[in-house]
Formats: C-alpha cells, structure tokens, sequence
C-alpha cells in the first residue's frame, strides 16, 4: 500500500449549521436567516446594600421622623419645637448615610450619571433636586417656628 493524497471528490462530509448538520438542500455555508440572539450573563455578583447596612438607616429615619412629626402634630409645648428640629436632624443624618451608603454600591439618583463614567450631570436635574430639598427645609423650618 502507498501512501499519498486521499482522493475526497466522492466522499463529501455533511455541511454544518449553528444547530447541527444540515437538513435541507444548501451547502450550509449560507449565512442563517436571522443572527442567533446574544445572551449577557452577568459574571459578577449585583452589588446590594445589606439588612447591616439597612438597619440602622431605617431605624434612624424612623425615630427622626417620629420625633419631628409628633411634637408637629400635637405640640408639646415650648420643648415641642427643640425636640422636632433634632428629629428634623436625625432625619436628615439617616437620609444623607442611605445616600453614602447607596452610592457605594453603585446607585446613583434618577438622572445623573453613574459614578466614575464621566458623564456630567444635566443642570435641570440638579436644579430639581436643589429646589425640592430647599423647598422641604423651608416648609420644615417654618413649622417649627410656628410652634412657638
């Protein structure tokens, strides 16, 4: 026996597909009708704030609030006002430590870029957010000065 080329005019191998070999009368070397979907898995794991990060943070929001709304609501007299300006204070220390707190996870507010993209923060979502949070101080400190 010698060796030498095989001779592969009669033998041809089953064209393949993305599936598999090919079923119908083409060669296989078609392009398919429509591009296979693309699945993204993420490896990572999401980052999540934590029940130990949560915790606290809820708990402080709700003794400030608790503390700011009931002397409001049923006015306790000249301590009335002392007592809902520090709930006012916990308050908004329990806001301002969910807000660290979510952006070190990742979280950014509703229309500002995510951080360390680059991406500068549109004027108009900033100015929002300014007149809303001014606008809440406002309200808040005009009630306890009602108080007295």
């Amino acid at each position: 026996m010698e060796a030498g080329p095989r001779d592969t005019t009669h033998s041809r191998p089953e064209p393949l597909t993305a599936d598999g070999p090919a079923q119908d009368e083409g060669d296989g070397l078609e392009p398919p009708a429509e591009p296979p979907q693309e699945v993204e898995v993420e490896l990572r794991p999401q980052r999540r704030l934590r029940l130990w990060q949560l915790a606290p943070i809820v708990g402080l929001a709700a003794t400030g609030s608790l503390m700011f709304a009931f002397p409001l609501a049923f006015g306790t007299g000249d301590g009335g006002a002392v007592i809902a300006m520090l709930g006012l204070l916990i308050s908004f220390c329990a806001a301002g430590w969910g807000m660290m707190a979510a952006r070190r996870v990742g979280h950014t507010w509703p229309g500002l870029p995510v951080r360390g993209s680059g991406g500068r923060p549109d004027w108009r979502v900033v100015l929002a957010y300014a007149v809303v949070v001014a606008a809440l101080v406002v309200l808040a400190v005009w009630r306890v000065d009602r108080l007295r």
